[in-house]
């Protein structure tokens, strides 16, 4: 019996209605079907009582959910798929996002196309796309006390009032280097168009192997973004008190102390997409951010008085 997953947005309404319809459409058809909240991927958000909320990576997988499974339809927003790309990429579960949000950057139909795209799917008529991810840990006093799988970014800065950080960031094995700034930004390919951007960093296309740092509003000049290969480990060392907070893909982290480190790696796992035509990434940034579209006004001969 082939097996399928559905991870939906219960916050809206219209999520919870397609993913029972969905449901009872594959059990209908001969399916096993496992079905679950994108709840499970959320990292959680720590408190100063309770500075580390931690969940091992591999311990978010839902019930049912494994590496037999043919896809998982997910039925949300951008945070949505942010959350079930954790819940399913330690089992290399490709997913069909269906856009029930607002902008859909990550998500690849909307939903009055769902019935066209499993239908598509069924025939064997789509590519996986892997889109790269990264593990975040924080190491204190060389145990790791927490860590989470990141598909955009991780952000790291003081609160609850933004003002200026101190930063020792080693490349590898460069030699550190000090970043005085609002806070700092790491981020995958997939993450240069998020808060990377709104940052100033650059986009960079989803297959090129890189990361990108980003210090956020820096005291200097000279800090600027940064390109490098991901296979370059990423060791950041806050110098500032009491703390830190961290941010993994706008949903959660944990408080880092001066006394902590800060590792990002690539990650052995990948977020994979089923994408129902060849992807094409500029398009993308023209329809959701309006990239490259002809100036309006853009005279067709230019007469002189």
């Amino acid at each position: 019996m082939p097996k399928v997953g559905i991870i939906y947005n219960d916050v809206k309404p219209i999520a919870n209605r397609i993913a029972v319809e969905l449901k009872e459409k594959f059990t209908a058809a001969g399916w096993n079907v496992c079905i679950t909240t994108g709840v499970g991927g959320m990292l959680g958000y720590s408190t100063p009582e309770s500075p580390v909320c931690h969940t091992p990576i591999e311990g978010l997988t839902p019930p049912g959910f494994d590496s037999e499974m043919e896809f998982t339809v997910v039925l949300g927003g951008d945070g949505t798929v942010l959350a079930a790309s954790r819940l399913v990429a330690p089992c290399g579960i490709p997913m069909l996002t269906i856009n029930t949000g607002h902008m859909g950057f990550l998500t690849e139909a909307y939903l009055n196309q769902l019935p066209e795209a499993i239908e598509q799917i069924l025939s064997g008529n789509y590519e996986v796309e892997e889109r790269a991810m990264l593990t975040v840990r924080v190491f204190r006093e060389n145990t790791a006390i927490w860590e989470a799988l990141c598909l955009n970014e991780m952000v790291l800065h003081r609160e609850p009032l933004t003002s200026m950080c101190h930063f020792e960031i080693g490349i590898g094995r460069h030699a550190l280097v000090d970043i005085a700034a609002d806070g700092v930004i790491v981020s995958t390919p997939t993450g240069s168009t998020a808060y990377s951007l709104s940052a100033g960093g650059p986009v960079v296309t989803p297959g090129v192997p890189v990361l990108q740092l980003v210090p956020i509003c820096p005291h200097s000049l000279a800090s600027r973004s940064l390109v490098f290969p991901d296979n370059e480990p990423v060791n950041i060392f806050p110098v500032n008190t009491p703390r830190l907070v961290m941010v993994v893909d706008g949903n959660g982290g944990c408080y880092v102390f001066p006394e902590d480190r800060v590792n990002l790696e690539r990650s052995q796992y990948s977020a994979r997409f089923i994408r129902l035509q060849s992807p094409e990434f500029f398009k993308i940034l023209r329809e959701k951010l309006g990239w490259g579209l002809p100036h309006i006004a853009k005279p067709t001969s230019v007469e002189l008085p």
